[in-house]
């Protein structure tokens, strides 16, 4: 089940270093909000909002913080109305990219990804015309200084779909969204906690790109990132052993 992923190795280095810790909050307060209003904010009965709760403690987003988006999820306090919009689309090197987002104006939002993809030489696709590259899984991903061993017989023995090292020594281990909280759980069990955890989109079929390719390929991604609205980007981008080792000491 162990093999290497040159891309989740590149987005988790991506994603630590965002060091804008307003933004971050920001998107994870609205998720926190749409997972109430969606489904209650009981996080026990409440999957989604559990998880979108637990990435808000990971960033030490305030309780109280969490507490009021909750609040603004089910109706109790007033606040903007968010609503979710998927966009799909290629990027340099023909790599799929999905691109989810949470908003309260979507002519705002659809004009700042259009002209977000244009820029690095991308563009923004039909509805359906990627997403069938992609399905969603859950993630967690260790650091290199964990118990391998111990972590992949807890991972298996609970049901993970698939545990993978990547080149920097993380591991990472893939689920069914449905054996998520069983196979997080039991690691946990085990004394091991994920630095990062969640539902995302993993790709079935991976767009290998070179060098050139991939670092206009990444710049893209950065710069959708840094969008207010944006809350995930995915893609199925392949990047070389080597560039990705070179993104990662830059």
């Amino acid at each position: 089940m162990a093999g290497h992923s040159k891309w989740a190795n590149i987005r988790f280095r991506k994603g630590a270093q965002d060091a804008k810790r307003g933004k971050l909050f920001t998107k994870l307060i609205r998720e926190i909000m749409v997972a109430a209003r969606e489904d209650g904010g009981d996080p026990t009965s409440n999957s989604r909002l559990r998880a979108a709760i637990n990435k808000a403690k990971a960033q030490s987003v305030p309780k109280e913080n969490v507490d009021r988006a909750i609040q603004r999820g089910t109706g109790e306090l007033h606040g903007a109305q968010y609503e979710e919009v998927r966009y799909e689309g290629y990027g340099p090197g023909g790599a799929a990219v999905m691109v989810d987002c949470l908003t309260d104006n979507r002519n705002r939002t659809v004009a700042e990804v259009r002209h977000t993809f244009s820029k690095f030489g991308g563009n923004v696709g039909a509805d359906g015309s990627v997403a069938y590259l992609f399905a969603l899984k859950g993630h967690l991903t260790y650091p290199a200084s964990c118990d391998e061993e111990k972590l992949m017989e807890a991972a298996v023995e609970s049901g993970a779909a698939d545990v993978i090292s990547d080149v920097g020594g993380r591991v990472e281990v893939l689920t069914e969204p449905a054996d998520f909280e069983t196979v997080k759980l039991a690691i946990g069990l085990a004394g091991i906690e994920p630095e990062e955890a969640g539902l995302s989109l993993r790709a079935s079929a991976n767009a290998f790109l070179d060098a050139s390719q991939a670092e206009t390929f990444m710049n893209l991604l950065d710069a959708l990132e840094e969008l207010d609205d944006v809350q995930q980007v995915h893609s199925n981008a392949d990047i070389p052993q080597e560039v990705a080792e070179h993104l990662r000491a830059s």
